[in-house]
């Protein structure tokens, strides 16, 4: 979890500023004169303001002037601690912090800036007194309740603990107007907890708050990737890429989705270029090494002896689909029997029916998930691919449209949307869908995509200039 150190960026100027009074009232006259006071608050209010429009080594350096005249100034040392942790510069972050707290003790918001970023830091021990201290005195203090979050959660503690802070979190959420980090921190407990609903409707409206809140955004994908609904974690870790392309989280959530789509060498390949791979990535190089759905025949001699092995079951319908779709249709109905709760063996029964052209059957059997997971990403574009082969171009339509909607950088969901307003006749829709397909399309892998569209665009032009078509119904 990354939001309490994105919420300390945020500090706000006007507490600051009213602090600076009380600190320039409390320095020793004989080290400091009123001068350069003035020269340092200027130099400072200068840095908050590079600070605010995102320069932040323009701050940095306004922040350093107002030190050197003002040694004894810890809300600069605080602000510099701050734009530190902007640039990933946790180091430095910390000696700030540090420097701070030493300038004035007890400081509540100093003790929770040098604890989350000892958290992040993973220096565990230290990071909880910190944040255990800053409590104490401040018992709804919202960023200190966020970082002791991720404190518990990456040392594993227990259902009890866990439970006890989730219970503060919430209490404080329903009083006050939560913060995006405060929200996120409620919906990674929850996910630890087991209430993956609650979770996501958190992690949500943390987003609403902040779209770029990175561990809100991670912890849907990894919702999404438990749920079977790699379109949705797709667009979700398409997002982090966009955001923090280097960081383990990011390329975790991308070797998951890798692994998922079968690709088993590329996401080794990406796990193992992590520099200092924690005990989690550990974990998953050693299950993708073993838990392959490459080894189809010893899968299959493994359901031979435990025919009720869903695990197994899934992987086989997983597979086949592309190569043998009448032997995946198999394996996907025997893993729904053998776990007929767990939606993913029904979505792969579906997907194996659209790979084996049995259109009508796929449709049936998405309709009625729909009806259970109507925000399923990957039910909606297996539906949509089922009605747009069978010619149902209405029907089509409207799971398409959900899909650019909620998946906004999807290159291929505006590819087909595109083709089918042109079936429609709708050419300026058409026109407008195909041009964005374009502008997101990679060169390399959608090259006869690509192709096609740019052949089929000036005859479309043509047709729309001689005023043909259809408006959208």
């Amino acid at each position: 979890m990354r939001s309490s150190a994105s919420h300390l960026r945020r500090y706000a100027k006007a507490f600051l500023l009213l602090c600076i009074a009380f600190t320039f009232a409390s320095l020793n006259v004989r080290a400091q004169s009123e001068d350069k006071a003035q020269q340092a608050v200027a130099f400072f209010n200068e840095g908050q303001d590079a600070h605010e429009k995102g320069e932040l080594e323009s701050a940095l350096k306004l922040y350093d002037k107002a030190l050197e005249l003002v040694p004894e100034f810890p809300e600069a040392e605080l602000q510099k601690g701050n734009a530190y942790l902007a640039l990933n510069k946790l180091t430095d972050a910390e000696k700030s912090y540090r420097r701070a707290l030493e300038l004035r003790e007890d400081w509540s918001l100093a003790m929770t800036n040098l604890g989350s970023v000892l958290v992040s830091e993973r220096k565990f021990v230290e990071a909880e007194k910190h944040l255990t201290k800053a409590l104490e005195g401040e018992d709804t203090n919202p960023l200190a309740l966020t970082a002791l979050a991720e404190l518990r959660l990456q040392t594993n503690a227990n259902e009890t603990v866990l439970r006890e802070l989730l219970a503060k979190i919430t209490a404080l959420s329903s009083k006050v107007r939560p913060t995006a980090g405060l929200l996120g921190a409620k919906a990674a407990l929850g996910q630890k907890l087991g209430d993956r609903a609650a979770a996501k409707e958190s992690a949500s409206r943390a987003l609403l708050l902040d779209p770029k809140l990175r561990s809100a955004i991670a912890l849907l994908a990894d919702i999404a990737l438990l749920e079977k609904d790699i379109d949705t974690a797709e667009g979700f870790v398409r997002r982090l890429e966009t955001l923090a392309p280097k960081t383990e989280d990011t390329l975790a959530l991308r070797a998951r989705i890798l692994f998922a789509q079968g690709k088993k060498a590329d996401a080794l390949a990406l796990l193992e270029s992590i520099p200092s791979p924690s005990d989690a990535s550990k974990e998953m190089i050693a299950q993708v090494k073993e838990g392959d759905v490459f080894d189809l025949a010893g899968l299959e001699a493994k359901v031979l002896r435990t025919p009720d092995d869903a695990n197994a079951l899934a992987k086989l319908c997983n597979g086949f689909r592309t190569n043998d779709p009448a032997k995946a249709l198999e394996y996907c109905r025997r893993a729904s029997i053998a776990e007929p709760n767990e939606i993913s063996h029904a979505i792969g029964f579906g997907a194996a029916l659209v790979q084996a052209k049995r259109y009508d059957d796929a449709v049936g059997i998405f309709r009625k998930l729909l009806t259970l997971a109507p925000e399923h990403a990957t039910i909606r574009a297996n539906l949509a691919t089922a009605l747009f082969q069978l010619k149902r171009y209405p029907e089509a339509k409207a799971e398409f449209q959900w899909l650019t909607d909620k998946q906004p950088t999807s290159a291929v969901a505006f590819y087909f949307l595109g083709i089918t307003h042109d079936q429609l006749g709708e050419f300026l829709d058409a026109m407008a869908n195909y041009q964005q397909f374009l502008k997101l399309a990679d060169a390399e892998t959608s090259k006869l995509e690509i192709e096609k569209v740019n052949l089929r665009l000036p005859a479309l032009q043509k047709q729309i200039k001689n005023g043909k078509g259809k408006k959208t119904e």
